[in-house]
């Protein structure tokens, strides 16, 4: 295959990368808490019934957000079914997903697993079918110090300081048919901006976000962001928009182009939210949440409908693969080429449901070949996101014409140390890699990982859990202003290049 080049200059840069773009999302959801993070009785269980095992394996990500605690589940959410004596809360009918909700994990309890994985809260409230009232006095129970109804009230469960979350997303996915309530752009921005000027009242430190788009693909997109931005632009600090990708068709080619989806739809948003600013004549600057993305195969399929009413059944526990692992790379790699903009980004989800973290009731933990992609993107994605010029030979695909073999993005930590990050999209060949770098003196390659596997389908599973992991063993290395590279068919790659003292 010919060779492919990035060419990488100190002085152009993107932005300094937002700590809060390294986040994930929590949703009781299947068994994405119940049999996840927390199952009272479990061998690796804490005192709190926190899964020990569990939580040495989302730590290393180092997390910094976690939104909570939706998702579909937010549009009938009662926060305050899930506070208080766990034997005086209520047990409810979860329509979004058809199961049963205990509520014997509730704010509080999210509260206390947060501190131990090192994590901060992103709070959603429901706007959905509850109103502007319900959902400042979430805010009161959490935030408020001491002196009132709510704030007395999480005091007297143990909970003398208050939580201080700082960031609270307004409902959602409001957009989608699927919602119970369901709202047209310009109700919901009316309701939204009344929540949001109500919740800033309680705290002025908190930071509001107005849901979104939650696909490309939605025919009411971008025009229902407009008007609900048009609504509440004055009041809201960012718009919110979700997006899945996956392989139905298995088409692993077309499949790993879908990323430039990701970014153009990035980009859509971006320009309406500044057209909305322009419209208004506002001073205000409102940004990016992406705030719920992954890949996700079994989208279309309703399993929870065929056995309803359970309690934590598994939900959306897709296998995932080698072939997922690069397209997450992709959407997150766009996360870094919009980083400017984007300054929260939340995976879906943490554990089990849609999810690279899988557990077993009573057994074991163990991860799938996606999260050794979020976990190298978390360790070395950090600090500031470099103009990436590419220049890659290209192929069709089955939706998509002209598509990069090549997928690259770069950032450089405050040590001055950078870090290429590369896919390879070739299902047959390995790739050459050039890379020119201009205002960067005195590197040596430090390291070359390649995250790869012998067939797109491969995965980890309980019995053998480390078959696809990543390797230390790539050929980077340094001739002048050049690295040179050669990158593995269908890789995952970061080369890390230190500067020398």
């Amino acid at each position: 295959m010919n060779k492919a080049k990035i060419v990488l200059d100190k002085d152009f840069i993107i932005s300094k990368i937002d700590e809060k773009v390294f986040g994930s999302f929590v949703e009781p959801l299947g068994r994405c808490i119940y049999g996840g993070i927390y199952e009272p009785g479990h061998p690796a269980a804490d005192e709190k019934g926190f899964r020990r095992d569990v939580l040495e394996l989302t730590k290393p990500l180092n997390v910094t957000l976690n939104r909570f605690p939706g998702g579909n589940y937010v549009s009938t959410f009662r926060w305050e079914d899930g506070i208080g004596p766990k034997e005086k809360r209520p047990r409810r009918a979860e329509v979004a997903w058809q199961s049963i909700e205990t509520n014997q994990f509730g704010i509080n309890e999210f509260a206390d697993w947060s501190k131990l994985n090192g994590s901060d809260v992103m709070m959603t409230v429901n706007l959905a079918t509850r109103g502007v009232l319900e959902a400042m006095d979430c805010v009161e129970y959490c935030n408020f110090k001491e002196g009132t109804y709510w704030s007395d009230l999480r005091i007297s469960h143990g909970y003398k300081e208050p939580h201080g979350y700082r960031y609270w997303c307004l409902t959602n996915e409001i957009d989608g048919v699927w919602q119970v309530g369901q709202k047209t752009g310009t109700d919901y921005g009316r309701i939204a901006r009344e929540a949001s000027k109500g919740m800033k009242l309680l705290d002025e430190n908190i930071k509001t976000v107005l849901a979104g788009s939650s696909s490309p693909s939605q025919d009411s997109f971008p025009s229902f962001d407009a008007a609900a931005l048009e609504e509440s632009y004055e009041f809201i600090d960012y718009l919110s928009i979700h997006q899945y990708i996956g392989n139905a068709k298995n088409d692993t080619p077309n499949y790993l182009a879908k990323p430039l989806i990701t970014d153009k739809y990035l980009k859509t948003a971006i320009a309406t939210i500044d057209y909305i600013k322009a419209k208004t004549k506002s001073k205000n600057k409102v940004n990016i949440s992406f705030d719920e993305f992954n890949t996700w195969h079994s989208i279309a399929e309703e399993a929870r409908f065929n056995n309803k009413w359970r309690i934590a059944p598994p939900l959306l526990e897709d296998e995932y693969t080698l072939e997922d692992a690069l397209a997450l790379g992709g959407m997150l790699l766009a996360v870094l080429k919009n980083a400017d903009r984007v300054e929260i980004a939340c995976i879906s989800e943490l554990v089990n449901c849609i999810s690279h973290i899988r557990t077993r009731n009573g057994g074991g933990a163990w991860v799938l070949p996606p999260y050794y992609t979020f976990l190298l993107f978390s360790k070395y994605g950090r600090g500031t996101s470099l103009v990436t010029s590419i220049s890659s030979p290209k192929y069709d695909s089955t939706d998509f014409t002209d598509v990069p073999y090549l997928d690259a993005a770069a950032t450089m930590d405050d040590n001055g140390d950078v870090t290429i990050f590369a896919i390879n999209r070739s299902t047959e060949e390995t790739l050459p890699l050039e890379t020119e770098l201009r205002g960067f003196e005195n590197y040596r390659v430090e390291t070359h990982i390649v995250l790869t596997s012998a067939n797109p389908k491969d995965t980890n599973t309980e019995e053998c859990p480390n078959y696809v992991t990543p390797k230390n063993n790539g050929d980077a290395q340094i001739d002048g202003n050049k690295v040179l590279a050669n990158l593995p068919r269908l890789s995952w790659n970061v080369i890390r290049l230190q500067k020398v003292k």
